[in-house]
C-alpha cells in the first residue's frame, strides 16, 4: 500500500506554502523523538516486543507534554507496515521501531487516516457521540491493521457517555484500540481508569528542554544566547509546546535585525526580571538593606518587569540557593547560568536553612497578596520590608549566644554572679500564653528531688514508711493517682506530718472529702491506718512555694541587662519559663504547665 493514497496537502506544490509553527513542524513522529518520557517508552517497547499490547491506554499530564502526539505515535505503532525494499526485510507486525515511514504513517501523522479516528471530547460530550463510536467499532478497519479511537480531553465526557462506553472498553473487538488523553485525571471515573493502561507523562526538565530548543535553533539557523534559551525553558514550566511557541515568538521578536537573540530582548518580551538584578535584590534583602532593595525593585518595575514576577523570580532563586545548600550537585544542571551557579553557591555557603525557609514563606505569601492587590508595586515593597526585617532577626543559635550560652549550650556565668553560679536559659514567646494554658491547679505537674524519689520507689503491701510530705506526693505519683497528687500539691497547707498522722489546712475551695479520701488511700498504699485531721495555720502549698520560687527567679532574670534589652527589642515577648539544673531538680507544681504520668529524668 503506497503512501500516495494519502497525499500530503502541503506537498501538493502550492507556490507559497503557509508558515508552519515550530510546535507542529517539530512534533515528534516516533518514540525516539519523545523527550523526557523514558519510563513510558521503555514500558511500551517491552510490551510490543512481548506482544502484550493493551486494548486501551490512558495518557495524562499537564498541557504540552505530548499526550496527543504519543497517541498518534501509538496509532502508527499498531498499524506499522513496511514493504520489503532494496534488500531490506519488510515489517508486518506492531512495533515501536519505526525508522522509516510505513504505508500508513504519513496519513496518521497528518490526522487524515480513515481508520484512526480522533475525537475532541470537549465538543462531543454526549451519549450520542459515544453511541456512534460503539456502532462503528463493530466494523473492521478499511485499510489498516486495527481501528484506533483517540479521544482527547476525555474527562469532558458526560456521565452517560462514560457509562455507555464501559462495556465496549472492557471487551472491544480484536481490531479496535482506544487511546484517551486528559489533563484532569481525577475527573475520569475510576471504572474507566481501571479498564485502561495508564501512563503519566512527566513535565520536561528545564535543562533537557533547553537542549532540545538548541537543536531546533540549529536546524532553523537561528542564533540565540544560551541564557535566552534557559529563560524560555523555565518560562515553559515543563511544556514542550509552550517552549516552542515562546521560541517562535522570540525569533519574531529578536531576530529581525539579523543578529543573535539576546537574553535582554526576551526579558522585555516575557516581562521577566533580569536574573542578575534579581540576585542583586536577593542579596540586598538578605543583608537587611531595605533602601537598596526597594530601589532595585523600582528600577526593574520601570524597565517593564511585573512586581509579582519579580517576587516569583526572587522565590525561585531562594529555592535554588536552598537546593545548592542541601544538594550541591544541583549546580551541574544545564538550566542554570554561570552567574546563578556562582552567586547561588556563595549564598548557600553563607545563609542558614532557617533564614532561607523563612524567606521562602514570606515571598510565597507576598505573591498571593499581589494577585489580589490593586497596587502591586506598593504591595511588593511591603513584602521586601518584611523580608529585610526578617533577615535581621537572629537565629535561635545566635539568640542563645547573646543570652550567654556558648558552644554546646553551656551557659556562661552571669556578670556579678557568685562563683560557679549559672544563669538559667530563658524561653521567649512573641505573645502572651492563651488562657487555656494558665497556671490553674489542674494544670500543674510536680516532680520530687532524687532523694525524695528514692523514698517513693515501689513498696511492699505492708510496713511502708513515708519520710515526709513530699515523699507522700511522690508516692501518689508512683501509684498513678494523678487526681490525689494534684490535690496534695494545690489544696493542702501542711501543719504537721509524722508517721501515721497528718494535719493540714485546706485551701479556699478545697474538697472537704479530701481527708477521708486520703486516709483510705494511705491505708491501701501502706497497709497501716493513718490519722488525717484538719487544722489551721498551715504552711503554703507546694504549688504556692513553687510559684514563689519561680517569681523570685523570674525577677532576677528580668533584671539582667541582656534579657531586658531583648525584651525591649521584641515588643510583646515575655519570659514563659526559667530552666536550669536547679529548676529541673526541684521542679514543683508551678514549674511546668503540663502533666506527665511518669517521673522526669534526673537533671
Amino acid at each position: 500500500m503506497d503512501d500516495a493514497m494519502f497525499p500530503d496537502p502541503q506537498a501538493a506544490g502550492a507556490p507559497s506554502a503557509a508558515y508552519r509553527v515550530l510546535a507542529r513542524k517539530y512534533r515528534p513522529s516516533g518514540f525516539a523523538d519523545l523527550i523526557g518520557q523514558e519510563p513510558m517508552v521503555r514500558t511500551l517497547e517491552n510490551a510490543f516486543e512481548l506482544n502484550r499490547i493493551h486494548q486501551a491506554y490512558l495518557l495524562t499530564g499537564v498541557r504540552g507534554v505530548g499526550k496527543t502526539t504519543t497517541a498518534r505515535i501509538l496509532a502508527r505503532a499498531f498499524n506499522y507496515e513496511l514493504p520489503a525494499q532494496d534488500g531490506r526485510p519488510g515489517v508486518d507486525r506492531p512495533t515501536i521501531h519505526m525508522d522509516a515511514l510505513g504505508a500508513h504513517c504519513q496519513a496518521i501523522i497528518d490526522s487524515r487516516h480513515p481508520d484512526v479516528l480522533e475525537m475532541d471530547a470537549a465538543s462531543h460530550t454526549g451519549i450520542d457521540d459515544i453511541r456512534e463510536i460503539i456502532e462503528n467499532a463493530r466494523y473492521r478497519p478499511v485499510m489498516a491493521r486495527v481501528k484506533v479511537y483517540i479521544i482527547d480531553e476525555v474527562h469532558m465526557l458526560s456521565k452517560a457517555a462514560f457509562n455507555g462506553l464501559l462495556k465496549t472498553l472492557e471487551e472491544p473487538p480484536e481490531h479496535v484500540k482506544f487511546i484517551f488523553a486528559t489533563t484532569e485525571i481525577d475527573k475520569v471515573p475510576v471504572t474507566v481508569r481501571s479498564r485502561c493502561q495508564r501512563f503519566d507523562l512527566r513535565r520536561i526538565d528545564a535543562g533537557l528542554l533547553a537542549a532540545h530548543l538548541r537543536k531546533i535553533c540549529d536546524l532553523e539557523a537561528v542564533t540565540i544566547e544560551d541564557e535566552a534559551l534557559a529563560m524560555v525553558a523555565r518560562a515553559a514550566e515543563g511544556s514542550a509546546r509552550d517552549a516552542l511557541s515562546l521560541l517562535d515568538q522570540a525569533i519574531a521578536h529578536g531576530a529581525a535585525g539579523g543578529g543573535a537573540i539576546a537574553a535582554q530582548d526576551l526579558r522585555l518580551m516575557l516581562g521577566v526580571a533580569d536574573k542578575s538584578r534579581v540576585i542583586d535584590l536577593f542579596e540586598a534583602a538578605m543583608k537587611g538593606e531595605i533602601a537598596a532593595a526597594i530601589a532595585l525593585l523600582q528600577d526593574q518595575y520601570d524597565g517593564g518587569a511585573d512586581p509579582a514576577q519579580v517576587l516569583l523570580e526572587l522565590a525561585e532563586f531562594t529555592h535554588l540557593v536552598t537546593r545548592l545548600k542541601l544538594a550541591p550537585d544541583a549546580a551541574q544542571s544545564n538550566a542554570l547560568t554561570e552567574e546563578e551557579r556562582r552567586r547561588g553557591g556563595d549564598a548557600a555557603g553563607t545563609l542558614s536553612i532557617s533564614v532561607l525557609t523563612r524567606a521562602w514563606q514570606i515571598l510565597m505569601k507576598g505573591v498571593d497578596e499581589l494577585r489580589i492587590s490593586p497596587r502591586p508595586l506598593a504591595s511588593a515593597d511591603m513584602v521586601l520590608v518584611r523580608l529585610t526585617h526578617a533577615a535581621e532577626m537572629p537565629s535561635p543559635e545566635e539568640a542563645l549566644r547573646k543570652l550567654g550560652f556558648g558552644q554546646g549550650g553551656a551557659p556562661r556565668p552571669a556578670p556579678g554572679s557568685a562563683p560557679g553560679g549559672e544563669r538559667p536559659p530563658v524561653a521567649l514567646a512573641p505573645a502572651p500564653k492563651p488562657a487555656a494554658f494558665s497556671a490553674a491547679p489542674s494544670a500543674i505537674a510536680t516532680s520530687a528531688a532524687p532523694a525524695q524519689r528514692r523514698a517513693a520507689e515501689p513498696y511492699p503491701a505492708t510496713g511502708v514508711k513515708i519520710a515526709d510530705f513530699r515523699a507522700l506526693v511522690a508516692l501518689a505519683g508512683e501509684k498513678r493517682d494523678i487526681q490525689m497528687k494534684i490535690a496534695l500539691e494545690t489544696e493542702v497547707r501542711l501543719v504537721r506530718f509524722e508517721q501515721g498522722r497528718i494535719e493540714f489546712e485546706l485551701t479556699p475551695g478545697g474538697s472537704a472529702r479530701l481527708p477521708q479520701l486520703l486516709m483510705q488511700k494511705l491505708q491501701d498504699w501502706t497497709g497501716t491506718r493513718w490519722l488525717v485531721a484538719l487544722a489551721s495555720g498551715g504552711a503554703p502549698t507546694l504549688r504556692e512555694e513553687a510559684l514563689a520560687r519561680e517569681s523570685e527567679k523570674r525577677s532576677g532574670i528580668e533584671a539582667d541587662p541582656l534579657v531586658a534589652s531583648i525584651l525591649a527589642r521584641f515588643p510583646g515577648a515575655e519570659i514563659v519559663a526559667v530552666r536550669g539544673k536547679e529548676t529541673e531538680q526541684a521542679t514543683t507544681a508551678g514549674a511546668e504547665l503540663a502533666y506527665d504520668d511518669e517521673e522526669p529524668d534526673d537533671a
